[in-house]
């Protein structure tokens, strides 16, 4: 994507109503104004909110919004150059059940409550295969912490992704820290996958499927 296009959709994202994006540094010595009130504040309902982190595209955050229109979805990611595309689907079909917010995900505990969380969603994310970039695993030891504290008790995360090590590694790390509800290393070549696993595919998703990769999937609480 060329510099110009992004500036175009940076400066976009700026008008829509669905997309926050609080200040980067004042997260990290003050709560997002809207931590405990997305309910009240944004949302004006008492729906269930599910996260999605590492967003991306915004396409799970918004398909699962469409099905499911009784909850609040919050799409999470720092490029916001790549959720602008979700964002504006949105709003040009009428769901107000869907939120963007461009933060950093260790920032999560400074825009959301303790307990105000239902479920989250972890799709394809980076690996982060090489040990010294481990701790940016999104299912390292600090993200847990961090998940078990904005999620409501036995609230349930899901991870979906291509990559076994990801699957293997966040196994061993849930085995230590909650409950796996479900895990299966390949969800379309068995009769056990929960729906909600294979109901949305993504753009990526369908590409690796074409390549013949495996995409694994588990449920765990905290």
């Amino acid at each position: 994507m060329g510099s110009k296009n992004k500036l175009k959709r940076f400066k976009e994202n700026e008008t829509f109503g669905n997309v926050l994006q609080p200040d980067r540094d004042a997260l990290t010595t003050a709560d997002f104004s809207l931590k405990g009130k997305w309910k009240t504040d944004f949302f004006k309902n008492d729906h269930p909110i599910v996260l999605e982190l590492g967003c991306g595209k915004g396409e799970y955050t918004v398909h699962l919004a469409q099905n499911n229109p009784k909850v609040n979805y919050i799409g999470i990611d720092i490029k916001g150059a790549r959720f602008w595309r979700g964002a504006k689907t949105a709003l040009e079909t009428g769901l107000n059940n869907v939120a963007f917010l461009r933060t950093q995900i260790e920032h999560i505990c400074s825009c959301f409550a303790e307990n105000e969380i239902d479920e989250i969603w972890i799709t394809f994310p980076d690996p982060q295969i090489k040990y010294k970039r481990s701790k940016h695993r999104l299912t390292h030891l600090d993200f847990l912490k961090n998940y078990k504290e904005i999620l409501k008790p036995k609230g349930i995360v899901h991870l979906k992704t291509d990559s076994e090590f990801l699957f293997g590694y966040t196994l061993g790390m849930v085995t230590n820290q909650g409950d796996i509800l479900y895990a299966h290393h390949d969800i379309y070549n068995n009769n056990s996958s929960p729906q909600v696993a294979t109901a949305i595919q993504t753009f990526y998703e369908k590409q690796f499927l074409r390549e013949g990769k495996a995409i694994t999937y588990m449920q765990f609480t905290l």
